[in-house]
């Protein structure tokens, strides 16, 4: 069967026990495909790739190194948010790199929102190959918060940048225990791990940020702009 297809009788997550033996489940299976190796992971800081974390670092401990990209296409405040969570609460092994400048002038005149989502996910792996370099270990293995949708989606509908996005040449094998889930599962997975439950819950956000929720071509004004307006929608959600 295929590996990105979920099988017809896979059971919906929907309880602890569940979510407990799916947790077992895929620390056997990190084990045995990472070995002693060490895995960088995408966080961003959001549901998927949180969790994601907190499974790899379950089954493998200080072999992982998290790796948070600023891409300058954050939501207000969320870079901040993501270092004082894993770096600062839960001690993780998390490297910050703030890589804006770079992705900005790779996107600069482009307003295709596909082509800008290629172009985000290339670099992306761009990235992680530098900072692979830089742990001084040999790094074969790249984790990422992929889940179901994201494979269903890029099939015809847009290309996610953890699928559609990859570059042919990758360096690494992917580790995706959760890419077979959709986002309520990963949730129940969440809660189980012992994720705080504001995190569990957080909204949703691409992986390519604002950048394909600016209309046209990307400038800094235009972002600005834009990452203000999404906090104040926020902020009235919240409320």
């Amino acid at each position: 069967m295929d590996q990105n297809t979920r099988p017809a009788d896979m059971q919906r997550i929907n309880n602890p026990e569940l979510a407990n033996a799916f947790i077992d489940e895929q620390v056997q299976a990190i084990r045995d495909q990472v070995g002693n190796g060490k895995v960088l992971l995408a966080l961003s800081g959001g549901v998927d790739s949180s969790v994601v974390a907190a499974l790899i670092d379950r089954a493998i401990g200080e072999n992982l190194i998290c790796v948070h990209v600023n891409h300058g296409l954050m939501r207000k405040g969320e870079s901040e948010q993501v270092i004082d969570m894993f770096k600062n609460q839960m001690d993780a092994n998390l490297v910050y790199v703030d890589a804006t400048d770079r992705f900005l002038d790779l996107l600069a005149g482009v307003d295709e929102p596909e082509k800008k989502r290629k172009i985000i996910g290339a670099e992306f792996i761009r990235v992680f190959e530098e900072e692979a370099r830089k742990v001084g270990d040999e790094v074969d293995f790249l984790a990422q918060g992929t889940i179901y949708p994201d494979i269903i989606e890029s099939d015809g509908v847009k290309a996610h940048h953890n699928v559609g996005g990859l570059p042919d040449d990758l360096q690494f094998d992917l580790v995706e225990p959760v890419k077979l889930l959709y986002k309520d599962e990963v949730r129940e997975v969440g809660r189980a791990l012992g994720l705080p439950e504001g995190m569990v819950e957080r909204q949703p956000f691409p992986g390519p940020g604002l950048g394909v929720r600016c209309l046209g071509a990307i400038t800094r004004d235009r972002l600005e702009a834009l990452r203000e307006a999404d906090a104040i929608l926020r902020e009235e959600f919240a409320n």
